[in-house]
């Protein structure tokens, strides 16, 4: 009866710390979506940190505040030339006097499209109405930097630590399995990398010509349009998706050959992408199928929430490969990964 007792003590005290510490987890749940957003950053700067630090005799430090720098230079740039014209047609998309005189002078589909959009901009909230929250705005944006530094300070914090964790964990392996331990972390590493610099190539790409194409058709709100169907490009399926129908949503506005040729753009777009760009750039980084990613995409949006979709395909990766070693006994030294910019490669 004692030892029983015992058992069943022993038992039920590991059950619920286990149960404390998937609640703890879960509070915190955000804390570690930050500092994995922080080992993922590392992953894409460290080939490039790694070859100015070989190439040009640059401490890691340095390299690591040359490759912020040079980020913060070109989100400054950026500002620079487009947040100007982007403003005008903010004002111009929020001030409704011109919308709503199309309303007026238009009729059947058109004029439905148009009356719906200028009620819900004459919904929008006046100035003195958006200055009364500004504690709470104040406050958002506060959080906001915080999380950005947060993940900026452990990618540069990871960048040293990575090495000394992985031999930490390989110290309490057995050493048959020492080395497919390490390939397996610098293979997620790798594949990591590769994705997020891929990811940074596309919203370049498709920001710059879907910008082109509507500005070239005389589309409203090229600018705005464009450069934010190049951001969403990091929520996976749904971005893409979305910027598609505004786009052709407020070509409609104009006439139906408006909103006919910024589909057109669209898909030359996405074609050209899918079967040109991506290919080239992403290749196969992180070993998903569309369905997969798509599948990864819902599952982590309903489980965690919408934030946690920019998250969904780097966690589908790592338990992609994980699954791939452990179950399917996959040699990680033998996978490649597209070294965008960079040699994916690394010395054991």
């Amino acid at each position: 009866m004692g030892n029983t007792a015992r058992r069943a003590a022993i038992t039920t005290l590991v059950a619920g710390g286990i149960i404390v510490a998937a609640l703890a987890l879960w509070k915190i749940k955000i804390v570690i979506a930050l500092a994995f957003m922080g080992f993922i950053v590392a992953a894409a700067m460290r080939p490039g940190v790694e070859w100015l630090q070989q190439r040009a005799r640059f401490p890691r430090a340095a390299g690591v505040l040359a490759h912020y720098a040079m980020l913060f230079g070109i989100i400054a740039i950026v500002l620079w030339l487009a947040v100007p014209r982007a403003i005008d047609q903010v004002q111009q998309a929020t001030s409704g006097n011109a919308l709503h005189q199309q309303a007026a002078h238009s009729t059947g589909f058109k004029h439905d499209i148009l009356s719906s959009i200028d009620k819900r901009l004459r919904r929008l909230p006046s100035g003195s109405q958006v200055l009364h929250p500004a504690v709470e705005i104040t406050k958002t944006a506060f959080e906001a930097l915080v999380g950005i530094f947060f993940v900026f300070a452990v990618a540069a914090y990871w960048l040293f630590e990575r090495d000394r964790a992985i031999a930490l964990v390989q110290s309490m392996v057995p050493g048959k399995h020492r080395r497919v331990t390490r390939d397996t972390w610098i293979l997620i590493d790798q594949k990591l990398g590769a994705f997020v610099r891929g990811q940074l190539v596309l919203i370049i790409f498709v920001a710059i010509v879907l910008s082109a194409g509507f500005f070239a058709i005389g589309l409203p709100y090229w600018l705005l349009i464009g450069c934010f169907a190049g951001v969403v490009e990091i929520v996976p399926v749904i971005g893409p998706l979305t910027a598609g129908a505004l786009a052709v949503g407020v070509g409609l506005t104009q006439s139906w050959h408006m909103g006919l040729f910024a589909g057109l753009i669209v898909l030359a777009v996405r074609w050209i992408e899918d079967y040109a760009v991506v290919p080239k750039v992403l290749g196969h980084a992180t070993g998903l199928s569309p369905l997969l990613v798509l599948f990864s995409v819902t599952a982590v949006g309903i489980l965690l929430g919408g934030f946690y979709v920019l998250l969904a395909i780097p966690i589908a990766a790592v338990l992609a490969t994980l699954l791939d070693v452990v179950v399917r006994d996959v040699d990680p030294a033998e996978q490649e990964v597209p070294g965008l910019l960079f040699t994916a490669k690394e010395e054991g």
